[in-house]
């Protein structure tokens, strides 16, 4: 199994929402490394849903629940789609200014590669982010 993060700003699709729709598909993405990351993900991989601008914090997991396909929302074949589900709401939010404190997290794309919307997570950054959030995934 794989981890992921993307990026979602409330008050365009809050958790929230997410949770009311019982799914959704992931889409609007134009960065070709993102739109890699998207291709990569497979069914059942586990993605961390993080509130960009405002909150700026982890707040639930999501599950991959179909892989990648062409974007609906444009014609254009490079950019695609995968469909997600709630998973799980954190216990705790994750905060970023936490996440940038904790020493242990200091390679994680989120520091990295802060405006990238869909990155990856490496097994042990999901296990600490598990550990900070109080929550069994």
């Amino acid at each position: 199994m794989n981890y992921w993060l993307v990026k979602s700003e409330p008050f365009k699709y809050s958790w929230e929402q997410f949770e009311k729709d019982g799914q959704t598909f992931w889409d609007g993405v134009r960065n070709y490394a993102a739109r890699n990351n998207l291709r990569a993900m497979k069914k059942g991989d586990l993605v961390l849903w993080y509130h960009s601008n405002e909150g700026m914090e982890i707040v639930g997991i999501a599950k991959v629940v179909k892989e990648a396909y062409q974007d609906p929302t444009t014609d254009e074949d490079a950019w695609v789609v995968v469909d997600l589900k709630p998973h799980k709401k954190l216990k705790k939010a994750v905060g970023l200014a936490q996440i940038k404190s904790d020493k242990r997290l200091q390679q994680m794309d989120l520091v990295r590669l802060g405006r990238l919307s869909v990155q990856t997570v490496k097994e042990n950054e999901w296990k600490i982010i598990m550990e900070l959030s109080e929550t069994k995934a």
